[in-house]
Formats: structure tokens, C-alpha cells, sequence
């Protein structure tokens, strides 16, 4: 795996393997092994395989602490390389932004204010900005998301699309640990008694969708009994909804489209996400 922290080196690189297809797979660090398998999709998907690592400050709101987000540089090397990721392109800050970023890219409302944009107001604007910024500079024919972060994996498709980018989006998998908890990198803010009560987000959902699936069910007294629930065991849940993956609008059963159940709660003071599809 070879590493560049400049823009004018990766692209020179790059220049020299024109022939090769490219695969991306873009990061902020502290990686654990949903990232990994992304990696090894990509790899699957492509002749040459560029991972980025970059913590995008763009993408944080004023209350949240940008400094303290985790850096595990040495780790998240070992790891790419052993997953066989073939670029590692990790520029700091001076480098991506030289100057401020005030030409961004606004999503579409009505998909990017809702679910987590509602609760993180701006979150997916900085998001669409600095993939648009990767993507121009790697020039990739494939970009690989996870479906673990469902509402930007919607957000970025529906970017490429509208700016007719020849680019294929490939969705990971969610993976997820033997009780069924979803890996994620805020996992490991959870305490001992945490970690144990913290599957039962999918397992809310679970319910929330064994309830939807019952002919005329109620989907908003399902969502709303959800959230009590969850209140009672002292979790401080943000949402609980079924909507359309197509779009993440309220689903209408009678149409038969495809839907997701997703939530977003903190327990203690971790905030997990979660989705599944059906």
C-alpha cells in the first residue's frame, strides 16, 4: 500500500495507472472492520483500490467537539494494508482546504433535513462537499458506502445522479456483532453494562417492523409507542421511522415499494444509529 498526503502526488500516481479502474473508499479514520469489508468490496469492484482518511470538519456541528473526534493513524494503516487497500490518500486540513470551502454542494431538503439532518442541522452538506472534493481528485469509476449510514448512503447516490457523475455507488452491508449489534466506531465510548444494553435499538426495530408488517398497521402509533419504549429504558432517542429507501419518505404500504426501518438514540452519552431493510 503506498500513502500520499498531497493532492498533486496522488494524482500524479494516478496519471501513471490510467488503464486501471478505481475503486474509493472514503473514510475518517479509526476504522474497524465494517470499513474493512468495504475495502475488500471495492477490491472486488476494481483494478485499483484508494481508501481516504479524513476528518471533515465541515461535517460537524458547533457542538460537537471536532479535536476529541479519535485519530488511530498507526492502527487504521495496518488495517487497510492487511485488507488490501493499494492507496491510502490521507491530507490534513491545510491540504483539502487551502482556502475556506465556501463553494458546497446543498443537497436535496427534502432527503437531507430529515432523519439525521433534522438533528444535525448542515451535517450532509459538509458531507456531500468533501466527497465531491474526493471525487474530483481521485476521479474514481466506483465509490463504496455503508449501509450502516443509511440517509447519507440515499444522500450521495441522489448527488451523483443529479450531477450525472460516471460513478457506481456499491452499498456495503451492515455488519454486525454476534448479538446483533451494528459495528460502529462510537461503539467503543459504550461502558461494560452499556455495550450490553445497547442492542436493543435493533431489536426495537425489529419490533417496529414485525408491527408494520401486520395488514392496516398504525405506522405512526408503531413509531410513537417505539420511542416510548425506548424513553422507558432510558435511552434519549432523536427518531424511530419507517420510511422508503427509495427517497426515505413516509411509506404507503398500499404501493408495495421497498422501506427501512431506522432510529438514531444516545444511551448514556453515545449515539448510535442503526437501520434494516425490507
Amino acid at each position: 500500500m503506498v500513502i500520499f498526503h498531497t493532492i498533486s502526488e496522488l494524482r500524479a500516481y494516478l496519471n501513471e495507472r490510467k488503464g486501471l479502474t478505481r475503486g474509493i473508499v472514503p473514510t475518517m479514520g479509526n476504522l474497524h472492520a465494517g470499513h474493512l469489508a468495504l475495502i475488500k468490496q471495492a477490491k472486488a469492484s476494481s483494478d485499483l483500490v484508494i481508501a481516504t482518511i479524513f476528518v471533515n470538519r465541515l461535517q460537524f456541528l458547533p457542538h460537537e467537539d471536532f479535536d476529541s473526534y479519535p485519530r488511530t493513524w498507526e492502527d487504521d494503516m495496518q488495517a487497510l494494508s492487511h485488507a488490501g487497500c493499494d492507496v491510502l490518500f490521507a491530507p490534513n486540513e491545510a491540504e483539502l482546504y487551502p482556502e475556506p470551502q465556501t463553494y458546497k454542494v446543498q443537497p436535496d431538503s427534502n432527503m437531507a433535513d430529515i432523519l439525521e439532518g433534522e438533528f444535525r442541522l448542515g451535517f450532509f452538506t459538509g458531507v456531500c462537499t468533501v466527497v465531491m472534493k474526493l471525487f474530483q481528485i481521485v476521479q474514481p469509476d466506483v465509490a463504496v458506502f455503508g449501509k450502516k449510514d443509511y440517509q447519507q448512503l440515499a444522500v450521495i447516490r441522489s448527488m451523483v445522479r443529479q450531477f450525472a457523475l460516471p460513478i457506481s455507488i456499491l452499498a456495503g452491508e451492515t455488519l454486525r456483532a454476534d448479538d446483533g449489534l451494528a459495528l460502529s466506531s462510537r461503539n467503543r465510548y459504550l461502558s461494560a453494562e452499556e455495550r450490553q444494553a445497547a442492542i436493543f435499538l435493533s431489536r426495537t426495530l425489529r419490533a417496529m417492523a414485525d408491527a408494520a408488517g401486520i395488514p392496516n398497521a398504525d405506522i405512526q402509533k408503531i413509531e410513537s409507542d417505539a420511542l416510548q419504549v425506548m424513553r422507558n429504558k432510558g435511552w434519549q432517542p432523536d427518531y424511530l421511522l419507517i420510511r422508503t429507501q427509495q427517497g426515505l419518505q413516509p411509506i404507503d404500504f398500499a404501493k408495495r415499494e421497498p422501506w427501512v426501518v431506522l432510529g438514531a438514540a444516545k444511551l448514556g452519552k453515545t449515539r448510535l444509529i442503526d437501520n434494516l431493510e425490507f
